[in-house]
């Protein structure tokens, strides 16, 4: 299938129309209007220094359902040492940034360039994209970033310091999401890492369409904070970070 060659005009075409690989156009740019766009479509922006702007919309898709959240053991008892503290939104540009470093000094490819960094810190002052860090003291050691619209949440990249910092952020994340009633974390393609949590693929036609389910509910703009009143699942049960939470707060 041809790739479409986007100009100025805010236009995706149908992500059915992607290639097998699952690139579907090039060019544009990576204002917040467009961003917005593209991911109410199930279609994120991926791509290396020294390219142009390349936009996808996998098949599969990999996803998390929020209640299908496994902790391995392991990292259950890491959690319950309170080795990190948990924090929402106080320092996005140093998580995104941290995820692009680690990957440079890790000499991984790394599409958070410096053009990424500048789109998604507008995103989030304008509130649709969040972070959760992890702290030893006052030094970051951990995080993920991401946005949200509706009942999903979309996630990019994390990052880790120290063992284990970046595992335990996500547990929170995803705890509270459910708590919030999400629906779906986007995952964007299969990860053996995330399969450990729960993650699964699922065909990008039934991600579209449960995309479009959950964009019906509101989103949740502006700076996160974790709620104390969903530190408990549907079970009456108390999640697995929430006194670590409770010590951040």
């Amino acid at each position: 299938m041809a790739v479409h060659l986007l100009n100025e005009r805010l236009f995706f075409p149908s992500p059915s129309r992607a290639s097998r690989e699952g690139l579907l156009a090039v060019g544009g740019d990576l204002s917040t209007d467009r961003l917005l766009l593209a991911y109410r479509m199930g279609i994120f922006p991926w791509y290396s220094r020294g390219e142009p702007i390349l936009w996808w919309s996998p098949d599969p898709r990999m996803v998390l359902y929020p209640e299908d959240l496994h902790v391995p053991r392991r990292l259950y008892r890491t959690i319950r040492q309170g080795r990190f503290r948990i924090s929402f939104d106080t320092a996005f540009e140093r998580v995104i940034t941290g995820c692009a470093g680690v990957r440079n000094e890790k000499r991984q490819d790394t599409w958070i360039v410096r053009e990424m960094i500048t789109a998604y810190c507008a995103l989030h002052d304008a509130g649709f994209a969040h972070c959760v860090e992890a702290w030893e003291g006052t030094r970051l050691v951990g995080g993920l970033y991401g946005v949200s619209l509706g009942a999903c949440f979309f996630g990019e990249s994390m990052f880790s310091l120290v063992s284990g910092a970046s595992k335990v952020a996500f547990v929170a994340l995803v705890e509270q999401l459910r708590g919030w009633g999400f629906r779906l974390i986007d995952c964007q393609v299969s990860n053996p890492h995330l399969e450990r949590f729960g993650a699964r693929d699922i065909r990008r036609s039934r991600f579209l369409s449960e995309l479009e389910s959950a964009l019906r509910a509101p989103t949740r703009t502006g700076r996160w904070r974790f709620d104390a009143s969903c530190r408990k699942d549907g079970g009456g049960r108390r999640l697995t970070c929430s006194q670590h939470i409770e010590n951040t707060q």
